[in-house]
């Protein structure tokens, strides 16, 4: 059984997606697992043994391109007995049609009729979880989900991850703290880099280093970081933020002795490489799409005015992070690392 899965736009929807991915394995053992999908995701699709290759959708998100998609359906005519979209978009119904894939499965989207010929709707009441609706679609319709459920993990070569440690003179003599200060969703998901910066000190001064993970447009925000600690500190800051690419900061990351991330794409990252993880929420709340690991603690206030969901604060404040202090964010380092509990002054 070949099954073509249309993939998600987003890092951490995509490693959320490999739940899907065991599911089909555990029902098809057999099964051959081909994701169509932007060519920035290969490099998490590579890490997923259930997937046998990755397929690159050269769209950019949200453009239609109609003549690309027929092109790229009709090329993978006859190739798939089945299709699974992730996306509700009618866009993402196009390429499997256009291929002629017997069964094209997906929940009920934009005027999808027709697109697809096995159309489930989504009981968002029995479902509340992302990982609940991608693993529902491996199964029929109205069938129970097995318990417990599984956990996207990423498998690494170790060469690879050797080889990115020698390119940017990185040394595993120290404990490791990684620091996912970035969100692309916007200024509500990111808690200050001045608490950061504390948290980065603290560890410091008990004899970590720190590396700063990110994309271009967070490398600024890893300096200002970098820059809050004094001299002596700071050098024991490495900031990586937009210098690696995406297989490299997967790679990277997986070396780390734990991590602290806002609810962001290398958050979900962090949990399927299983690494001891904090959580920080402010505008949006675990209860859609929390980290999927063991070794994780989720530090939120819970303040009246969130979950919200906006990108930015409708009041200004952002008082969901800027009131969330560090101390808590250290609490749970130490909890999960197992080390004595550091003390954070004037917080």
């Amino acid at each position: 059984m070949k099954i073509l899965i249309v993939g998600p736009s987003w890092v951490g929807d995509m490693v959320m997606a490999q739940t899907l991915f065991q599911c089909l394995k555990q029902r098809h053992p057999e099964c051959e697992i081909d994701v169509l999908a932007p060519e920035w995701s290969r490099p998490i699709l590579e890490r997923m043994p259930e997937v046998r290759a990755a397929l690159s959708l050269p769209l950019g998100h949200g453009v239609l391109d109609l003549a690309t998609r027929r092109r790229i359906g009709k090329s993978l005519a006859g190739q798939y007995d089945q299709a699974i979209l992730l996306p509700n978009s009618l866009k993402s119904a196009l390429v499997p049609w256009f291929a002629g894939i017997p069964k094209r499965t997906g929940w009920k989207g934009e005027m999808r009729y027709g697109l697809l010929n096995d159309i489930r709707t989504l009981d968002k009441e029995r479902y509340p979880l992302m990982i609940e609706r991608f693993m529902a679609l491996a199964y029929e319709p109205g069938a129970m989900l097995p318990q417990p459920y599984p956990q996207p993990r990423l498998v690494i070569d170790e060469a690879s991850r050797d080889a990115a440690l020698v390119k940017f003179d990185l040394q595993l003599d120290r404990p490791v703290l990684a620091l996912c200060p970035g969100a692309e969703f916007g200024e509500a998901k990111r808690w200050p880099a001045e608490h950061y910066a504390k948290v980065a000190e603290i560890k410091i001064r008990e004899g970590w280093q720190v590396w700063l993970f990110g994309s271009k447009n967070d490398h600024a925000g890893g300096e200002d970081i970098r820059m809050r600690l004094i001299p002596g500190l700071r050098e024991e800051v490495s900031n990586l933020s937009g210098q690696t690419s995406l297989a490299e900061a997967i790679d990277l990351m997986s070396a780390a002795t734990a991590v602290v991330s806002n609810d962001s794409g290398l958050m979900h990252v962090a949990a399927a490489l299983n690494r001891p993880l904090v959580a920080v929420y402010g505008s949006t709340s675990p209860g859609f799409t929390p980290p999927l690991a063991d070794r994780v603690e989720i530090v939120r206030l819970g303040l009246e005015c969130s979950p919200c969901f906006d990108r930015t604060c409708r009041f200004g404040h952002y008082n969901c992070l800027r009131e969330l202090k560090p101390r808590p964010v250290i609490e749970a380092l130490d909890r999960l690392v197992g080390e004595t509990l550091s003390l954070v002054e004037g917080d």
